[in-house]
């Protein structure tokens, strides 16, 4: 309770002492072997404490409402990114986080609206299932607002929730990701790869792009093509990286085949699991 307390108390200044920062993690289209697009993952780090990660300090963001400003400094902070990647000659989507209590919050989606109306780079946010399902006559008319300003919209950690298909054919999203926890054990598990086929079958339907989260070997890779995901995120590829690195990385693979350069590291020995 103490240490929950006292970080809730350095997080409120976190942004103003600017120890938040951004990790990207690239989604790899599979049939054209191309970063796709990216996502921002948000980071604290901690004076004392170090990397804190946002499983630990999110719920405290939200408790203490800070979560809206935070969310704020996240979008113009990608846009800066963006504008840096557009000088390498790269513009691509990168996708932000969208904590579902923000999806009620009438003041943050008109501010958000009013930031993302002043710049041209292409943005996307990421929200759960459950997050709809909180408040979903709230959540799917702000949904609608992102999507009228140009912000694509992708259902984050599908089938970690409660799904209800009523509400999905109802967003206006235009990506599905498929939660880790079905693609970890893609080719060990005789229930997974019926779960994930069928997901990726429904998202279609939906006119939907489907990506898979959580790829790590050439075996599932190779799994998800066959039953036809269109993109795949995971350390397989890249693990999240600050910008410059993530420059670095899309310099170098600017005209390469990634899902073959990933296997061939894969075998190399070279992959390492970083958390």
């Amino acid at each position: 309770m103490v240490d929950a307390m006292v970080l809730k108390r350095d997080l409120s200044g976190a942004v103003d002492r600017g120890e938040l920062f951004l990790q990207y993690q690239p989604k790899v289209n599979v049939r054209r072997q191309q970063v796709a697009s990216a996502e921002a993952l948000l980071r604290w780090r901690h004076p004392t404490r170090g990397l804190i990660l946002p499983n630990d300090f999110i719920p405290l963001a939200e408790a203490t409402r800070d979560i809206d400003r935070m969310t704020l400094w996240t979008i113009e902070q990608v846009i800066a990114d963006q504008q840096l990647l557009r000088a390498d000659g790269r513009d691509i989507t990168v996708f932000i986080n969208i904590s579902g209590q923000l999806l009620s919050n009438a003041k943050f989606v008109k501010r958000a609206c009013e930031i993302v109306s002043a710049t041209d780079v292409p943005l996307g946010f990421e929200i759960t299932e459950t997050s709809v399902i909180r408040d979903p006559v709230s959540a799917i008319a702000n949904l609608n607002i992102f999507a009228d300003h140009g912000i694509a919209i992708a259902i984050d950690d599908y089938g970690a929730g409660l799904s209800s298909l009523a509400y999905l054919k109802q967003l206006p999203a235009r990506e599905l990701k498929i939660d880790k926890m079905f693609v970890l054990q893609l080719t060990s598990s005789n229930r997974d790869p019926l779960i994930v086929r069928s997901t990726i079958d429904l998202a279609h339907a939906l006119e939907m792009e489907v990506t898979a989260e959580g790829v790590e070997t050439p075996a599932a890779l190779a799994l998800l093509s066959v039953m036809g995901c269109d993109m795949i995120q995971g350390y397989l590829i890249s693990r999240p990286v600050e910008i410059e690195a993530f420059r670095q990385y899309m310099r170098d693979h600017k005209d390469a085949a990634l899902v073959d350069s990933a296997r061939a590291t894969f075998r190399a020995g070279a992959f390492r699991r970083v958390a």
